[in-house]
């Protein structure tokens, strides 16, 4: 995408935002109830829109109704944001039948992270939209205080924009700046040699990921590698990647992840890891499509919303 992405308008007390699953159903209609609580806490009207009690399947609806379900949300004058219920595979069954013209006409924030990856970055590259990677309604209520807070302040027009994180890994020094990209490995690498792939040349890439084995993740790291999208890149940010509970096992798999993203990124840009964002309680929201800077140095990243076409 070369053209500056458009900044949705920002969210004041009392807006409405729409939910939906673009992916998997609903598992924990608990977790949701809490989710929604804190959306009303901080002031705004939730507003539902297809399925939302658990069912056993891996989708929330049909592809053509998650799909029409996201139109109508979009299409609807009150709601002024809309955030992803969870992921779940689903959003690539759907990506052809969405109408990037029609997000286009109407901006709003986009806001989830897993599968959900998928949208925010062709929201970025087909419809010139900042979208949010970030924490969904299922899982606001497990996501800390730092996670809701870069949320909601994002949405409201008042984002944070230094970030510098506690517990960053500075793996390879320097600075880079480019537009903010990526999410979760698995659903990124699923869009390659589709007509929604894209390059990431002049990019910070942020990648994370969850429940993948070593040997998983380093295949598709390598598939990456091969096909050179780890050539060009402004930059490189490792969030959460995590097998589960047990946190050597998670610690061992992160240091042998590192140890392999530095053997297959070429020199010329920082890379930086244990940045919060992903599958645990850490998710910072982080506008996708919006430019940043990476300072090593500082361990800050800078957002940079002037990169931006604000409405």
């Amino acid at each position: 995408m070369s053209r500056q992405p458009i900044l949705p308008p920002r969210l004041r007390r009392g807006d409405t935002i729409g939910l939906f699953c673009p992916s998997g159903p609903v598992r924990s209609a608990e977790q949701l109830r809490a989710g929604i609580r804190l959306i009303e806490d901080v002031g705004f009207v939730v507003k539902l829109k297809g399925p939302t009690a658990p069912n056993d399947g891996y989708l929330a609806d049909s592809d053509q109704g998650r799909a029409a379900h996201l139109h109508a949300l979009w299409s609807d004058d009150e709601v002024r944001a809309i955030i992803a219920i969870r992921g779940g595979y689903g959003c690539l069954r759907m990506i052809g039948r969405l109408d990037w013209e029609l997000f286009r006409r109407n901006p709003k924030f986009l806001v989830g992270f897993s599968d959900v990856s998928m949208l925010l970055n062709c929201l970025v590259d087909r419809a010139d939209l900042v979208a949010v990677h970030g924490p969904m309604a299922s899982t606001l209520a497990r996501s800390d205080e730092p996670s809701r807070a870069s949320l909601f302040a994002l949405l409201t027009g008042n984002l944070e924009e230094r970030i510098k994180p506690k517990g960053l890994e500075i793996l390879r020094g320097g600075s880079g700046r480019g537009r903010l990209v990526g999410g979760n490995l698995t659903t990124l690498l699923h869009l390659m040699a589709t007509p929604w792939d894209r390059l990431w040349d002049g990019c910070i890439l942020v990648l994370e990921d969850t429940n993948e084995p070593l040997y998983r993740i380093d295949r598709m790291l390598t598939h990456l590698a091969l096909a050179g999208r780890l050539q060009r890149l402004a930059g490189l940010i490792l969030g959460d990647f995590d097998l589960g509970g047990d946190e050597l096992a998670n610690l061992r798999l992160q240091e042998a992840l590192w140890v392999r993203v530095l053997e297959l990124a070429p020199p010329g840009y920082p890379i930086w890891a244990r940045f919060p964002a992903g599958h645990r309680q850490r998710n910072l929201a982080l506008p996708i499509g919006m430019e940043a800077e990476m300072a090593s140095d500082s361990g800050t990243l800078a957002l940079l919303p002037a990169s931006t076409i604000p409405v």
